[in-house]
This record gives C-alpha cells, sequence and structure tokens, in this order.
C-alpha cells in the first residue's frame, strides 16, 4: 500500500509542470538545543539511560535550476551526540559484551547522517512554495556501553548448581558497541507559507520513512524572516522546533526508540 501511494505521489510530481525560472544555489544551517528521551538495548531488554540534553548542529547545500523533469539536488548533514548513565535492571547482552543486573552503565551515542534528496517544485509562486522529493538517509556512527567493574569468580559445586564459597580470580570491565552503517530511504517535502507581515513566512519541513523495518520521523516548524533581499543575495533567519525520531528494530543488533526535540535557530543563504 505504502508503495502504490508513492508511486501516485510520484506520477503527479513528474506530470507537473511547476519549475524554478533561474538556477539557484542555496546554503544553510542550524542549531539546536535537543532535549533527549527515550530506550536504547536489545531486542528483549530496553534500557533508559537518561540521556543528556545537548545542542546539535546541521547544515544543508541546494541547487535548484528551470528543467522541468530533471530534480533539484539537496544535501543535508546533521549531528547528534549526547550521553547517558543507568542502572540495570536486567542482564543486558550488547555490542558483543554481557552486563548483569545491577551494573551501572554508561552510554554514548555518537550518530551522524547525511541526506541526498532530489525534489520537485510543485508551487512556486509569491504566496507559497511546496517541494516533495525522495532522501537516501546515510547513517554512519555508533553507540557505545561501558559498564562499572565486574568481578570473575571460581567456584567448587559442592552441591550440584549451588556455588558454595566463591573465589574472585580477577575483573573486568563489560564494553560493548554497535556501528551504524545504514542507508534508509525517505520521502521530503518542504512548505514555506509567505505572511502577511512583510518579510516573514512560515515553514513546515519533514522526512518520514515508508519501510516497514525501521519507524524514522525527522520534522521542523517555524519562521523565516527575509533579512536582506537583493539581486545578488537573499539572506533568511529561521527560527522553530524540530523534532528527531529514530526508531530501530535490530540495526546490526540494535534495538532503539528515540526522540530528540528543541527549538532551533538558523540562516540560509541564497545566490
Amino acid at each position: 500500500m505504502k508503495i502504490k501511494a508513492l508511486a501516485a505521489i510520484f506520477t503527479t510530481v513528474f506530470t507537473a509542470n511547476v519549475h524554478a525560472d533561474t538556477v539557484g544555489l542555496y546554503l544553510g544551517g542550524q542549531f539546536w538545543q535537543s532535549n533527549a528521551s527515550g530506550t536504547l538495548g536489545a531486542q528483549n531488554t530496553q534500557v533508559d539511560f537518561n540521556l543528556e540534553n545537548e545542542q546539535q548542529a546541521s547544515f544543508f547545500v541546494a541547487v535548484e535550476h528551470p528543467l522541468p523533469f530533471l530534480p533539484n539536488l539537496r544535501i543535508a548533514n546533521t549531528t547528534i551526540d549526547t550521553t547517558g548513565s543507568a542502572s540495570l535492571t536486567q542482564a543486558l547482552d550488547f555490542g558483543g559484551d554481557s552486563f548483569p543486573i545491577s551494573n551501572q552503565v554508561n552510554a554514548a551515542v555518537d550518530i551522524g547522517y547525511t541526506d541526498y534528496t532530489l525534489y520537485y517544485e510543485l508551487v512556486d509562486n509569491r504566496a507559497i512554495s511546496f517541494d516533495l522529493g525522495l532522501t537516501a538517509r546515510d547513517f554512519r556512527g555508533d553507540i557505545a556501553l561501558t559498564g562499572s567493574t565486574v568481578l570473575i569468580e571460581e567456584c567448587e559445586l559442592i552441591v550440584p548448581d549451588t556455588c558454595v564459597a566463591p573465589t574472585v580470580t580477577g575483573s573486568r570491565i563489560p564494553q560493548g558497541k554497535v556501528n551504524i552503517d545504514d542507508i534508509e530511504p525517505m520521502l521530503y517535502a518542504l512548505t514555506n507559507i509567505r505572511l502577511p507581515l512583510n518579510g516573514l513566512n512560515f515553514l513546515v519541513q519533514g522526512e518520514v520513512s515508508f519501510i516497514d523495518d525501521h519507524s524514522l520521523a525527522d520534522y521542523q516548524v517555524g519562521l523565516s524572516y527575509d533579512l536582506v533581499q537583493n539581486m545578488a543575495v537573499d539572506l533568511n533567519v529561521t527560527l522553530g522546533y524540530r523534532v528527531v525520531n529514530l526508531e530501530f528494530e535490530d540495526l546490526d543488533g540494535l534495538y532503539s526508540d528515540l526522540k530528540f526535540k528543541g527549538a532551533f535557530a538558523g540562516a540560509v543563504v541564497h545566490f
């Protein structure tokens, strides 16, 4: 059903006779204060590591042209880094190592992704613009867990299956890491509506996955203001709110239900 809906959408896109009049280059970026929440771990052991709220960054470049049947190109890069800690209420197998119950475990999330987007301008006039396209989201990064010291014990089984007077023979620090290397297809849309106040615009941008293995979403709403507009360059400043959902089902052994959300500030330059 999703594939049929997607095909119908892009049939409309390819037959649309709306396009830019000239070649344009867009450069933009934003910083956003993300509030992190959610869980990660193994299939049957999800842990809330009380992830820290951190400042994240995102940058993009886009090229638009007047050729009606060739898509425009947008490349964006986003980084999501955070850390957290939790005391395990159940044992956890993660990244090639085992973490026992009650172990204090530190988590380090270092995820980055680059979006390669091909899109069309379906509407582009003084009042509103609407873009629609497909994104290949290229994930790169890792999630690492480091536990507290675990004693290594040996014992003699005086009674079957019962350890009596265990002897400590050493210690170890559990460490597990899952490397993320995956490309996910996503649907891309952007709407920009000019408001009655001179130079002020309302924008909505979103990307969502359309396959069943993982549930991913990245969307933002905000306002932009035309700070500079002349024949040579346009400069817009933006303020808004962004949400990123990362719900992975067995991505190289990673299971997660993470959300990062918060206010952002940015700028876009158009040549």
